[in-house]
């Protein structure tokens, strides 16, 4: 038994490319979240405007807000650093590997803990994924 009405051969099948996904720069990002945040009731023209979905632009003001997007260079900065020499005082408790270990805290709060004799090339590839969540 055939549940379709319309069993018969399809006349005519159109593909439709979707395109590609678009990549937003940090900037451009800000200026949409800027141009939404202008007045009340604006983040569903804006985004429409844009092309993007409401989700999508909820989800850029959230990242705004909790200082995930910086623009440029404004992220970049130095961390405190402490240099311990080798032959430290017998009162001191520090957790220390055969190699020695490092310890590398991201802007988002994520801890990294490593062996001194990690690749450096994968810790960077680790270390920028954590960067983007």
């Amino acid at each position: 038994m055939d549940s379709d009405t319309h069993s018969g051969p399809a006349g005519r099948l159109e593909v439709v490319e979707t395109g590609r996904r678009r990549r937003w720069t940090v900037e451009e990002k800000l200026r949409i979240i800027s141009e939404s945040l202008n007045g009340p009731r604006l983040a569903s023209a804006t985004a429409r405007r844009h092309g993007i979905s409401t989700s999508l632009l909820y989800c850029w003001r959230r990242a705004f807000r909790a200082g995930l997007l910086v623009s440029g260079d404004a992220g970049l900065g130095f961390v405190p650093a402490r240099i311990v020499p080798d032959d430290l005082p017998s009162g001191l408790n520090l957790p220390a590997g055969p190699n020695g270990r490092m310890e590398i805290v991201t802007r988002s709060g994520r801890r990294v803990i490593v062996d001194a004799a990690v690749d450096g090339a994968a810790l960077a590839r680790v270390v920028a994924v954590l960067e983007r969540r």
